[in-house]
Parts: C-alpha cells; sequence; structure tokens
C-alpha cells in the first residue's frame, strides 16, 4: 500500500474513532443531564413489599431499607410513608420492618415494588397539609415558573428550592414547620419542572442556569412585601442560591442561606448520575467533557475559594459523609474558609437530598435557631 494511502487510512481511522467518542460522550452527558424531574437517584435503590400489618411495613433489606429517620416510599401508583426500624419486631433475615406512618395513595401490598424518597408528600399545600396557599406565576426569562405561596405574618420570606431527583412537593417536608414560624413560603418550580418552561437545551445545567429562575422568584418576593429574604435549597437547589446570595442583583435582601446537600463539585456529582444511569465507567470522562461542551457547566466558581469570601449572608449548611452524590468534603471545605458566617451541621447515614429525613426533630431544632435572629 503507497504511504498516502496508508495516511489516508489512518486519518480515516482516527476520525471515526474521534466522532464515535464524541457520540458515546454525548449520549453518556445527556443519561445524566437529561433525566426528568422527580426521575429516582443513585442512592433510590428499588425494593419489595413483602408483608404489611397494623402499623408495619416488611421490606426488602438493605442499607436503603435500614436508613434512620422516615421517608416517602413511592411505587406504581403508591405513596405511602414509612418511620424507623422497629427493632424487636420478627422478620426474615433477608427483610426489615419500618413504622408504616400512613399511605396516601394507592394501596401497600405484598409484592408492590418501591422505591424510597425524600418526599414525604404529594399533592399541594392545601391538599397535603391542610395549609391555605396559592397558586402564583413567576416571570422568569424563559417563561412563566409555576409556584406555591403559603402567606405568613412575617416579612421575612423563606423561598425553598428543590433539588436532583425531587419535584417542588419536597420542600413540602418543612412547609408546616416554617409556617408555624409565621414566615411566608414561596415554593418554586424551576426550568424543566413539570409545569415550568423547558431549558433551551433541554439539559439541566446542575444550578448554575437554573439560578435565574431563583433570582426572577427574588424578584417577585420583593415586589409583594419581602423586605428580607432566607433561601432554603437541596441539592442543586442549594447550588442555585449560593449563585443567587452572590451574583442577585437584590443580594442584599437575603438575610440568610440554608443549604442541604449542596453540589459544589458538578464533575463528581455528573458522574455519578451517569452511572446510576448505566453509562460504562469507560465512558465517565467523554460524559464530563461532553457535558461541560454541550452546556457550559464549568462549577469552578462553586469549589473557588472566592466564593466563601464573596458571601455575605449567614449560612447553615447540612450535609453528611454518606451522599454518595454530592461529596461532603467541598462542604466541610466552604464552613472551614468562613467559620464565623457559615456553620456546618453534620448529619450521619443521610442520602442525598435528604438529611432532614434521616433526624427530623434535630433539623428543625438546629433550623429554628438559626432563623430566629433571622425572622
Amino acid at each position: 500500500m503507497r504511504p498516502a494511502t496508508v495516511t489516508a487510512a489512518a486519518v480515516t481511522t482516527i476520525l471515526g474513532l474521534g466522532a464515535a467518542a464524541v457520540a458515546a460522550g454525548r449520549y453518556a452527558g445527556d443519561a445524566a443531564l437529561k433525566a426528568p424531574s422527580g426521575r429516582p437517584l443513585p442512592a433510590d435503590r428499588g425494593l419489595t413489599v413483602h408483608a404489611t400489618a397494623a402499623g408495619r411495613v416488611t421490606l426488602t433489606r438493605s442499607f436503603t431499607s435500614l436508613r434512620p429517620g422516615t421517608y416517602g416510599l413511592e411505587g406504581d401508583g403508591l405513596h405511602a410513608v414509612v418511620g424507623p426500624v422497629v427493632e424487636h419486631a420478627h422478620h426474615a433475615p433477608d427483610t426489615v420492618v419500618r413504622r408504616l406512618e400512613r399511605v396516601d395513595r394507592g394501596s401497600l401490598e405484598p409484592g408492590a415494588k418501591v422505591r424510597i424518597t425524600p418526599q414525604l408528600y404529594s399533592g399541594d399545600p392545601s391538599s397535603a397539609l391542610g395549609l391555605d396557599h396559592e397558586e402564583v406565576e413567576i416571570p422568569g426569562e424563559l417563561g412563566a415558573l409555576p409556584a406555591w405561596f403559603v402567606p405568613g405574618a412575617r416579612d421575612t420570606w423563606v423561598i425553598t428550592v428543590h433539588g436532583l431527583g425531587t419535584t417542588r412537593e419536597h420542600p413540602m417536608n418543612l412547609m408546616a414547620f416554617l409556617h408555624d414560624l409565621h414566615l411566608p413560603v414561596l415554593d418554586l418550580a424551576y426550568r424543566g419542572d413539570p409545569g415550568a418552561p423547558r431549558s433551551p437545551d433541554g439539559l439541566a445545567h446542575l444550578g448554575e442556569s437554573e439560578w435565574r429562575d431563583l433570582d426572577a422568584a427574588i424578584r417577585f418576593a420583593v415586589r409583594y412585601g419581602a423586605e428580607n429574604i432566607v433561601l432554603h435549597g437541596w441539592s442543586t437547589g442549594a447550588s442555585m442560591a449560593l449563585h443567587a446570595a452572590v451574583d442577585s442583583a437584590l443580594r442584599d435582601r437575603i438575610s440568610g442561606l440554608v443549604l442541604d446537600s449542596p453540589v459544589l463539585d458538578w464533575a463528581t456529582t455528573l458522574r455519578a448520575l451517569a452511572t446510576a444511569r448505566g453509562v460504562p465507567a469507560a465512558l465517565l470522562p467523554l460524559a464530563v467533557r461532553a457535558a461541560q461542551g454541550q452546556t457550559g457547566l464549568h462549577g469552578a466558581r462553586l469549589l473557588d475559594g472566592s466564593l466563601a469570601s464573596a458571601l455575605r449572608a449567614p449560612t447553615l449548611i447540612f450535609h453528611g459523609p454518606d451522599d454518595t452524590l454530592a461529596p461532603w468534603q467541598p462542604s466541610r471545605d466552604l464552613a472551614a474558609r468562613r467559620p464565623e458566617l457559615i456553620a456546618l451541621r453534620t448529619v450521619p447515614q443521610a442520602p442525598h437530598g435528604a438529611m432532614w429525613n434521616a433526624d427530623p426533630e434535630h433539623y428543625e431544632e438546629t433550623l429554628r435557631r438559626f432563623l430566629t435572629p433571622l425572622m
């Protein structure tokens, strides 16, 4: 074969491999970033219902079903709430018995396939909690953003922002607690959520563009009477809150931040999402590069030491070492840079976005002490 022919064949092969790598990377990145709102996360392992009894349910034994605390239980047409493990209940070695708090929807039958979720409620604040609320629309840069507004007597508002694997139903876990403190609550649905505008590229940006929807909610709150605002975000919602606290034109109105399981290292979270959705390990570096190319994600701002110095509002972080989706260490590093402003509450044995679920009483007492001087 002539040298020119050999060279041409090699170039063609390289180009073909390059195109295949780009396509594989894009597939892997899409698998992580195109997941619809509320899709199960890596820690949300499937379980089987083995038996039910008065106030009890028997589930497949696993690290997931043995978690301490209170969780939602979801299946096909089913939503229930389970409490702590019943320690001395009789059960087979491969099962675990948990307290059954209630069944909100459907029927909990042996053989049902379920997953544990941090969302305890389904519906809206009126139907799920008995709280008067308004359905409002917030003008955002992509269109109208639906939100629930639960009124309160104070002029400090709390804006809640859900994260990965959940919907705006997730913040209802804390809505009754916040209502008892007479704090108005604005619970936001943002781009990509049901009823909200679609992101222009159809991809999640892990908070880096979504924060502008939160900024729109801040403007809405100020327009309708909020003097001060506390941002309470979970997961990517916590990342959105950090972006808003630094970049919003109304950041001076933000009097406090509550960050639950913040996604600070986007590349690690992206790899975890891709792995959970079946992307082979060999494609993970390509997934990260493809996602960066498609979305412009960089994420360095949240890991950069300059973020801590830019913060002005008192900040409370709930995070723990058992979060497999958003690393705990960046939260520790962030708190260590500004110990006079940022407090980290460590929550063991809690999966991503479920720091409240693992120990509701302790979480709420810590939150109450943080919010009291901000009201």
